[in-house]
């Protein structure tokens, strides 16, 4: 939402500067975006006299000019514009001057060997309008040397505010007026719309279907109008706001849009066939809009139609065929009220984005549907002329009369604010809500254009913004032992360790959408139709995402297709599995690429450098789930990866029957699916499933449990299967005394010459920790007996010779 400083006076009386209207717009819940001071970014540019202007020796089309700028000697500029003359003043800005429209710093420059101190400029190199035809020829009045953006009254700062979804209001310069006015900025004028008498009925009849989202639709027809350029004061606000002026009767409906937050639209009558009715489009039909594109409409979207076609999409954009231009003699002008989902749904399914859906769509003040066509009239007769006829009135204009019990104690309770019952009546009062009673609980009618009120919580939020968040006190926390209980959750904590884990092991966070394209979720398991999204923000964004990985994969490609081909990322964020609340979980995935191992990242002259493989994936996975109390040396590693990873190059983690997650390389056939490169793998841990710690007796640290025994490690070689897990042989060794044996570690596989084709040789470090006397060598070869008895045992394997 954009203004100026001047149009904000004319509803907005009083003593106040700038700061002062962008600090109180903050406060009160309209944060200011940005302020365009063009008084600051044009001061460069004055008014200058064009002493001679003659021809280029060395160009047919520039002019050497002699140019007094007021400055003491003339000025040498070399000019292009076709309309450069003698005698002639125009806009001048020196050398070091910024030039907004061409967003270059000008200098002394030499044009076909003559040099120009400076240059003349065009309006649309100032920003001011379009006008690039030729450089601003200014009346004979105007003063040499005086500042140009001064003298036009052009230096009136531009603020643009950011508008909540809730506050419609605020989207006319009226409304916010209001609420300054309300917060101690001005006084508002809230002048009366005095109603303009028609002289003869209105010839043209609106009928609203039944099943069109049209609560009300007033109609006026103003006849003998003489269309044509709107004033200069119009055409030089709608200009600061970014808008194009077209002609009166359009700028009157653009003015009204932002000036009171009430759109309209215009119809040349005389193109308009019969009457008009307010109803569902059918299919196949089709509007050429104003926007000179032709759209296709359906059952779902109301238009405004004559005897003929489809004459308007409604309250979004009018048709081409009923326009208004210089020819209009009759004009209608319609002002009505539109169900605000419609307009949204329309506006989206259509990708129609103007500024009357952007208010229709969020809700306008119904009461305001006859004064607004009021004041439109009486605009339309000042800058037009004609004869209006009686306002023409279907349907009823909605009763939004509520009234809502207001205990005025609450706002202390709700917001910690402290502020008497005349104080809080007071800004009630002042921003339009009528007040029954002065203390204890009071009767509040929120005003018509306060659709967003609805309870009381709602009322304190409006006292508590307008006498300030700084009238909050400020309490300290309480230090006693409730206030040191936990707050966080056992899924909040784990999103936070894993976070850090991850960060750790050198993966960059990311952020996804949490929305994918169908294809892609059908090849992670998801797709299904429950899942599929109603009115997705982009045609490849359609699905809700059943993992993480889809848009990891996809950020790693776009780092490598800029030059980072060695990504390593993780997000630790939302899945979708289904519909439910139960189907809902939270996961943290990562994945590496091409060269992005733990232990650094890239090629390095030291050594030949692999690239990732599944066991990086896995010590990523395994990091997450040892931060987050997962029984770690509890868990059990399978083979039964979803499809998406590579067979024989992925697993799962287990406890029993609960997984936990996957890891390892990224199915082949899958990149290609996507069009990714490899290599690639990931990993997937679902936080929600890992099992609750138990619960500790007390939260102090147990002490410190160091032995004083020196450890003893023993290598052992076992010939096994090729099919037989080296995990497996891993459990076996570690059941077999749990308190002795403190860490088994696999150092070695070998297969090839010596060993069977169908077996393989897999040699473990063991290492035995005593606790209560040193080992002596009886005791370690009984311990190293029972080792191979039991791996023999539990996996068919020999101790290798």
């Amino acid at each position: 939402m954009k203004f100026t400083l001047s149009w904000l006076r004319e509803h907005l009386s009083g003593t106040y500067t700038l700061d002062d209207v962008t600090g109180a717009l903050n406060r009160i819940g309209f944060e200011v975006e940005g302020v365009e001071d063009k008084a600051a970014k044009l001061k460069g540019f004055s008014i200058a006299y064009v002493i001679s202007a003659e021809k280029h020796p060395n160009a047919d089309k520039l002019r050497v000019c002699m140019v007094d700028t007021g400055q003491g000697e003339p000025v040498q500029v070399v000019c292009g514009a076709p309309n450069a003359r003698t005698g002639m003043k125009s806009v001048f800005s020196p050398p070091g001057t910024y030039i907004p429209g061409k967003d270059i710093t000008l200098g002394i420059g030499s044009i076909r060997g003559v040099e120009s101190r400076g240059m003349l400029c065009s309006a649309a190199e100032l920003q001011l309008s379009e006008d690039h035809d030729g450089i601003i020829d200014l009346p004979d009045d105007a003063p040499v040397g005086a500042t140009y953006v001064d003298w036009i009254g052009a230096g009136d700062p531009v603020i643009e505010i950011a508008v909540t979804p809730n506050r419609a209001d605020g989207l006319g310069i009226h409304g916010l007026a209001r609420d300054l006015a309300a917060a101690g900025i001005g006084t508002l004028v809230d002048d009366a719309i005095v109603p303009v008498a028609g002289s003869f009925p209105c010839p043209v009849t609106v009928t609203i279907a039944d099943d069109a989202p049209c609560p009300a639709f007033a109609l006026r027809l103003i006849r003998g109008v003489k269309n044509g350029p709107s004033p200069d004061w119009v055409q030089a606000k709608l200009r600061a706001i970014g808008l194009r002026p077209i002609n009166a009767l359009v700028d009157v409906t653009n003015l009204l849009t932002f000036d009171q937050n009430r759109p309209l639209h215009v119809f040349d009558a005389g193109k308009v066939h019969g009457d008009l009715v307010v109803r569902r489009a059918r299919a196949g039909e089709t509007l050429l809009a104003l926007d000179g594109k032709t759209y296709a409409l359906d059952e779902t979207m109301c238009v405004i139609a004559d005897d003929k076609a489809v004459e308007s999409l409604a309250g979004i954009m009018g048709g081409e065929e009923s326009g208004c231009d210089e020819a209009t003699v009759d004009v209608l002008v319609e002002s009505a009220l539109w169900e605000p989902i419609n307009i949204a749904q329309t506006g989206r399914k259509l990708g129609i984005n103007s500024d009357a859906r952007f208010r229709f769509e969020r809700g306008v003040d119904p009461a305001f549907t006859v004064p607004g066509l009021e004041l439109a009239t009486r605009l339309i007769l000042e800058f037009c002329g004609g004869e209006p006829s009686e306002v023409a009135l279907a349907g009823a204009i909605p009763d939004t009369t509520r009234t809502i019990a207001f205990p005025l104690t609450l706002t202390e309770k709700l917001a910690g604010l402290v502020a008497d019952d005349a104080e809080q009546v007071g800004v009630l009062t002042r921003l339009g809500f009528k007040v029954s009673g002065t203390s204890g609980t009071v009767g509040v009618i929120p005003p018509s254009w306060r659709g967003d009120i609805e309870g009381k919580a709602d009322l304190v939020e409006e006292v508590v913004r307008i006498i300030g968040l700084d009238r909050v006190p400020a309490t300290p926390f309480p230090r006693d032992e409730t206030a040191r209980q936990p707050v966080l959750t056992t899924l909040q904590l784990r999103t936070r360790k894993a976070k850090r884990a991850l960060a750790a092991r050198g993966l960059v966070e990311a952020v996804t959408w949490s929305f994918v394209p169908k294809a892609s979720a059908e090849l992670f398991g998801g797709g299904q139709p429950e899942l599929a999204l109603a009115n997705p923000i982009a045609a490849d964004l359609s699905d809700m995402r059943p993992s993480l990985l889809p848009g990891l994969i996809r950020s790693g490609q776009a780092n490598a297709d800029r030059g980072t081909g060695d990504a390593a990322l993780f997000e630790v964020g939302q899945v979708f599995k289904g519909d439910r609340p139960q189907d809902q979980f939270i996961c943290a995935t990562g994945i590496r690429r091409a060269f992005a191992k733990p232990s650094g990242a890239g090629r390095h002259w030291s050594g030949k450098t692999a690239p990732v493989d599944a066991f990086d994936a896995k010590a990523d996975a395994l990091a997450v789930l040892a931060a987050c109390g997962a029984p770690v040396a509890n868990l059990q590693i399978s083979t039964d990866a979803p499809s998406w990873f590579h067979p024989g190059r992925s697993g799962s983690f287990r406890l029993g029957a609960n997984v936990i997650g996957h890891f390892g390389e990224l199915h082949p056939a899958l990149l290609e699916a996507l069009d990714v490169e490899g290599p690639l793998v990931g990993f997937e841990i679902v936080l929600d499933k890992i099992p609750e710690p138990k619960a500790k007796a007390t939260r102090v640290k147990p002490s410190l449990d160091l032995s004083s025994f020196q450890p003893v490690e023993r290598d052992f070689a076992f010939v096994v299967a090729r099919g037989v897990n080296a995990g497996d042989i891993v459990k076996a060794v570690a059941g077999v005394d749990r308190k002795l044996i403190t860490a088994v570690n696999v150092f070695d596989v070998y297969e090839g010459p010596g060993i069977d084709a169908d077996k393989k040789s897999v040699a473990l470090s063991v290492t035995l920790q005593p606790r209560e006397k040193t080992l002596t060598d009886a005791e370690i070869e009984a311990v190293a007996g029972k080792i191979v008895a039991d791996v023999t045992k539990k996996t068919g394997a020999t101790l290798r010779g």
